[in-house]
């Protein structure tokens, strides 16, 4: 998919070593690219496992109980949010964080600091809404895969 706007390519594995309080040194918050360091993303990546476990817990139930189709549709949720943490994780991007204005990759998980900048605001918002859009894609096609099975 190509960006809109130019985006800050980031290294998965950065050349600099890792602060002591979980932050990526020479990596600051890019409106739209980049909202979150190294402790947040740690965290998005076990969401994203976690809500795999979920997704195929729920499918699991749903085909061992023979539910109808209607029902087998359940998997989009657990799916959907599995997709967004997932994306989050590796495109260091927080989809709440957007939400809410703030961003935290140059501090401890948990802290936060104000987007100050309403245009940065709103092209965090827009990039959070795309990915809002990738994972209910994501969300929606395991549950139609679900629902072709027996």
């Amino acid at each position: 998919m190509k960006p809109s706007t130019p985006l800050l390519l980031i290294d998965p594995a950065p050349a600099e070593p890792a602060a002591t309080d979980g932050t990526i040194p020479g990596r600051s918050y890019v409106p739209g690219a980049c909202n979150i360091g190294r402790e947040e993303i740690a965290r998005r990546r076990a969401a994203a496992v976690a809500g795999f476990v979920a997704t195929i817990g729920t499918a699991a139930v749903l085909i061992a109980t023979g539910a109808p189709d209607a029902l087998r549709l359940l998997v989009a949720v657990p799916a959907a949010g599995t997709a967004i943490a997932a994306l989050e994780a590796r495109d260091r991007f927080c989809v709440a964080y957007a939400a809410q204005g703030v961003y935290n990759v140059d501090r401890p998980a948990g802290q936060v600091a104000l987007v100050a900048d309403a245009g940065s605001r709103i092209h965090d918002r827009l990039r959070a809404a795309r990915m809002i859009l990738a994972g209910v894609a994501a969300g929606l096609a395991a549950a139609l895969l679900l629902i072709l099975l027996p």
